[in-house]
């Protein structure tokens, strides 16, 4: 087996709180990483992201990472409800470990949540300069959808969905 795919064969996603240390340190990684994809856009217009992209955390309705063994967190997701809808947020995979199954393991995790809490479609959002992300969620029968609020005001939006039917 190769290094890859031993890491694949124990990634395990847990439920865990907003707030849980692992699931911090990713969102800022996450942070640190569209900072500086984005950073001409950020610098061009101070206030790029529209209000409603900013997560509060009572609209979290689920948020898992996942783990490299017992104790390696590679990744982070999060669902929150947006109307009848639950939005995907905050999918971020470790540069050390993409590639290597988090990001299918993560949907996966979150399309279980989804289900749990009644959820019938899931919604995301991603950028034009995040063409690995559509890859995997293209891959994984999310399809586009038109640019949904707040995103319409947002330069190079990419709105997806999926049914959990």
């Amino acid at each position: 087996m190769t290094a890859s795919a031993d890491r694949t064969d124990v990634i395990v996603v847990r439920s865990v709180g907003w707030d849980d240390a692992a699931a911090v340190a990713l969102r800022d990684a996450m942070e640190e990483e569209m900072s500086a994809r984005y950073a001409d856009r950020f610098a061009e217009k101070p206030d790029y992201l529209p209000r409603g992209m900013h997560v509060e955390p009572e609209s979290v309705a689920y948020t898992g990472v996942a783990y490299a063994g017992p104790d390696l967190p590679v990744g982070h997701v999060a669902l929150r409800r947006l109307g009848a809808d639950l939005e995907l947020k905050r999918m971020y995979v470790a540069l050390t470990h993409r590639g290597t199954g988090v990001a299918r393991a993560l949907l996966a995790a979150a399309e279980d949540a989804a289900r749990a809490l009644g959820g019938v479609r899931i919604i995301l959002q991603t950028g034009d300069r995040q063409p690995d992300a559509v890859r995997v969620y293209e891959r994984e029968g999310y399809a586009a959808i038109p640019l949904f609020p707040p995103y319409e005001r947002l330069e190079g939006s990419r709105c997806f969905e999926k049914s959990l039917a």
